[in-house]
């Protein structure tokens, strides 16, 4: 191993102890320093700071050159990422096919979180032909590796049938999956197999319950079912004042029933 490589690689590693101590412009003056000595793990995450305007102004034009200077060396992560600026119109003309063609390469490689990304374009059908199968394999894939998302994503089709014979039971079983690890839309949908009995024992408590751990994330599904729960007095004892502050929360995020809760609420006093 050569002088210069290892030279690098301790600067890409002072650049990644930076970022967990979340110094962002120290992080990103090591990661650069390795980056333009051709290092693809620095230059991967030059690109990732560029996205998030952490540590330098934001700015997905140098997100996207940087990417690309680490998918010349087969970065998976630099490819995924690229397959996101696709995916999100950022610093380059919004494409799903080609998201979808970055997405399968990191994939076809194992990288989970392109493995997902792949299985939600197939149930869009969004840069590829629609196919809950495909999603289903890719999926799949994703959740060997602990992906949190897959399985949430997993719960879905289930739910729906997509892919599957549709099972509330195995949906239940990877939204809690998902739920436990914290993933605010699996903690909704669990919440609301606990509230309709499907695939669990009916529980108004239950529900409440993960619908509170999801809101507190801001999910706006969960803030408005919140609201509902104090309004109707399920799964905790009603309140209106309390269920006008969530139908409040939710309405701030555009939702439209909850404005129209919040505005009833606050005409009759509460």
């Amino acid at each position: 191993m050569t002088n210069e490589l290892l030279d690098v690689r301790a600067q890409n590693g002072l650049g990644f102890l930076y970022e967990l101590r979340q110094s962002y412009t120290e992080a990103f003056k090591w990661y650069r320093l390795a980056a333009e000595k051709g290092y693809d793990e620095a230059q991967f995450a030059l690109g990732a700071l560029y996205v998030t305007g952490r540590g330098v102004k934001q700015s997905c034009t140098e997100a996207l050159k940087w990417f690309r200077l680490a998918t010349e060396k087969g970065n998976v992560r630099a490819q995924d990422s690229l397959g996101f600026l696709y995916e999100q119109g950022c610093g380059v003309r919004q494409s799903y096919t080609e998201a979808f063609k970055w997405y399968r390469l990191a994939a076809e490689k194992g990288y989970d979180e392109a493995q997902f990304a792949l299985g939600a374009l197939y149930v869009t059908g969004r840069g590829v032909k629609q196919s809950c199968t495909e999603a289903l394999k890719w999926f799949r894939l994703a959740t060997e590796k602990g992906n949190v998302r897959a399985q949430d994503s997993l719960g879905f089709l289930y739910e729906q049938g997509c892919g599957v014979r549709q099972s509330y039971t195995e949906a239940f079983k990877w939204y809690r999956l998902a739920a436990e690890k914290g993933n605010d839309n699996a903690q909704y949908s669990l919440g609301v197999l606990y509230a309709n009995g499907q695939g669990v024992k009916q529980s108004d408590s239950e529900a409440f319950k993960w619908f509170r751990k999801s809101a507190d994330q801001g999910n706006i599904y969960a803030l408005q079912s919140i609201g509902l729960a104090y309004m109707d007095g399920k799964g905790v004892r009603q309140s209106y004042s309390k269920a006008k502050e969530y139908f409040g929360l939710a309405c701030d995020k555009g939702d439209d029933l909850s404005c129209g809760w919040y505005a009833k609420l606050n005409k009759k006093g509460y």
